[in-house]
């Protein structure tokens, strides 16, 4: 039997498992870590374990949709933010990982940060209760960071309600000493220039699109260590790196989404690789602006 040296050690063993279990096994979640990912999960650790004090420093991560951004938060949150009771017998969430509301809403910025404690609390409850027991569940849990996700959100609003919004975000962040940080689309940069307190609180992060480069290829070598595919698919050589940067955009999530309704067609097919057939018969994955129907 083939040693499957081309597949990580750490998942060899699913190739003793049938066709059908192993394309099970590619919807699993897997962290495939580059560079730039881990420049950012270096920032957020290094802002967790700084000491508090009264200006605590933000960070705002910007880049295109589906290009990774809450899969990196992820990673920091398995990393840094398990939640644990300390010697005390207290709970302890050191991370809080929050979703902005649909639109510039104090209230409901409240709202979403109280289900992550899973605390109970009533909606019709005044906006200064809501505030109060959040702060209260900050402190009683030991929270040492506020990641607020889809942080553009924050733009659909009023002048007026979007002024609210990160005037909460900046009593929280005074009230509690913890560093704050948002994630969202390169949009979310107006956010922060709605006053210019708020600008000179955040350093911005940017996780841009992968170019044509060695890195793009030792993104997709990263990636072929983990489909459990019988034989070497060589996605990194230049041939294939064109054909598959071109399909995706330099899209972190348009790739993942390619290579594995690729190694999910080669598996059916018997092929057990991904050869360049493969990668055109999948261009209708091609990211559009419009809705895309996928074919039968």
């Amino acid at each position: 039997m083939s040693s499957y040296e081309h597949i990580h050690a750490d998942f060899r063993h699913v190739m003793g498992l049938s066709a059908q279990e192993r394309i099970e096994f590619l919807d699993q979640p897997r962290w495939i870590g580059h560079q730039v990912a881990q420049n950012i999960l270096d920032t957020l650790q290094g802002l967790i374990h700084k000491p508090m004090r009264p200006r605590m420093p933000n960070l705002l991560i910007v880049g295109d949709s589906n290009n990774g951004k809450t899969t990196i938060i992820e990673r920091f949150r398995h990393l840094c933010g398990t939640p644990y009771v300390n010697d005390d017998s207290e709970p302890v969430k050191p991370v809080i990982i929050a979703e902005a509301p649909p639109s510039a809403d104090e209230k409901g910025l409240y709202i979403s940060i109280l289900e992550q404690f899973f605390s109970p609390y009533r909606a019709t409850d005044p906006t200064s209760k809501l505030r109060y027991q959040a702060i209260h569940l900050f402190r009683a849990c030991h929270v040492r960071m506020l990641v607020i996700d889809e942080f553009h959100s924050l733009l659909t609003g009023s002048a007026i309600k979007q002024r609210e919004v990160m005037n909460a975000i900046k009593l929280m962040c005074n009230e509690l000493a913890i560093p704050i940080v948002g994630v969202g689309t390169r949009e979310a940069v107006r956010v922060l220039h709605t006053d210019p307190q708020h600008a000179s609180r955040f350093d911005v992060m940017t996780l841009p699109l992968w170019e044509l480069n060695v890195d793009f290829q030792r993104l997709l070598a990263g990636f072929e260590k983990i489909l459990p595919l019988k034989s070497r698919s060589n996605l990194h050589v230049p041939e294939s790196a064109k054909l598959l940067h071109t399909i995706s955009e330099g899209n972190t999530g348009n790739l993942h989404r390619l290579l594995i309704e690729c190694a999910v067609e080669a598996i059916k097919s018997g092929k057990e690789q991904i050869d360049k057939t493969i990668i055109e018969n999948k261009a209708w994955l091609r990211p559009t602006r419009g809705i895309r129907e996928l074919v039968g």
